[in-house]
């Protein structure tokens, strides 16, 4: 018989949830077959799965070393050297800078070295992360980008932090403010009320000004910064968060964003790589402001956490605008 005690970092999670990470090779038919035999009890006692575990809390596996051994996978971690910015950081959570052409996540087997690996390694360097140590929790991204656009991404660290971030973002008690070079002039505030369904095959994302089966509703706020004769610096509220919302309601109401390959003009496009170098979209996700009153994010209340622009962006930005705009 193994005994594990339940951490304060493995807290408010479900047994079944908690056990299938432990079990990181097992199927959950597994786990749920050995909790109806009773290989596995809570406390002493009868397991059902559904538990709250709260730090503590005694696990009890009556199961053969080498069974467990078997459905156990232990957790490796390359070097993946550090290239995004930090934002904010304490014991909980790391707010980073994400450079734009870096992958959140890896998309195939293949992709290493994305935001996650940094994040991870980052943490591993600090001490702060002992992948052998932590068989039913990994520190976290919270929020994704586009793998070709900069700026904000929150990573917890501990897993009530994910768990609270992850509320927030869903109960919108976060606001998330993007800044964007487009096309056109706009000339004042205003909102984009479209909806929205992706294209599975394309990776792209449709809009639909009317409900239809499929499409989803999605809010964009926008208000303009500095605007030339044809070029608008615009600071965008993302109310919902939608796959592409932001890429495809601006190219919705024509003003699509510099360098958008999917969205974007493509003879704009090939301008602008000629006379300003831009090889992706100039969107950046430039600043969060919390709003959640309770809980591990309560110090954070009000507090407003801002990712400095690129330096291509910000040079840009310099060109054309001059001193009128300052971010």
């Amino acid at each position: 018989m193994k005994e594990i005690r339940i951490t304060q970092n493995e807290e408010n999670q479900r047994l079944d949830k908690y056990l299938c990470k432990y079990f990181n090779k097992a199927p959950k038919s597994f786990v749920y077959k050995m909790l109806r035999k009773k290989r596995i009890k809570c406390n002493g006692g009868r397991a059902e799965g559904n538990e709250i575990l709260q730090a503590g809390d005694t696990l009890q596996l009556y199961l053969a070393e080498e069974t467990m051994q078997g459905f156990m996978e232990a957790k490796s971690l390359a070097p993946a050297p550090r290239h995004f910015g930090i934002v904010y950081e304490d014991d909980d959570l790391l707010v980073v800078n994400k450079p734009a052409g870096l992958l959140t996540h890896p998309e195939r087997k293949e992709d290493t070295q994305t935001l996650i690996d940094q994040v991870l390694y980052y943490l591993y360097e600090k001490g702060q992360y002992t992948p052998d140590a932590q068989n039913a929790f990994t520190p976290a991204l919270c929020n994704r980008l586009d793998r070709n656009t900069s700026g904000i991404v929150v990573a917890g660290k501990t897993l009530r932090a994910v768990q609270a971030v992850n509320a927030a973002f869903k109960e919108r008690k976060v606001e998330k403010y993007y800044v964007a070079l487009v096309s056109g002039v706009v000339d004042k505030p205003g909102e984009i009320r479209l909806y929205l369904a992706k294209d599975e095959a394309q990776n792209q994302v449709r809009t639909s000004q009317e409900a239809r089966e499929g499409f989803r509703p999605a809010l964009t706020k926008y208000r303009p910064l500095a605007y030339t004769a044809d070029t608008t610096l615009l600071e965008m509220q993302l109310i919902t968060g939608k796959t592409h919302q932001l890429r495809a309601h601006l190219q919705a109401i024509g003003h699509p964003i510099w360098g958008d390959r999917k969205y974007g003009d493509v003879t704009y496009n090939t301008s602008l790589r000629r006379d300003y170098a831009v090889s992706h979209q100039c969107l950046h996700a430039q600043r969060l402001v919390w709003k959640e009153k309770k809980g591990v994010l309560a110090p954070l209340y009000g507090k407003q956490m801002i990712a400095p622009l690129p330096k291509q962006m910000q040079q840009i930005c310099e060109d054309l605008f001059g001193d009128t705009v300052r971010l």
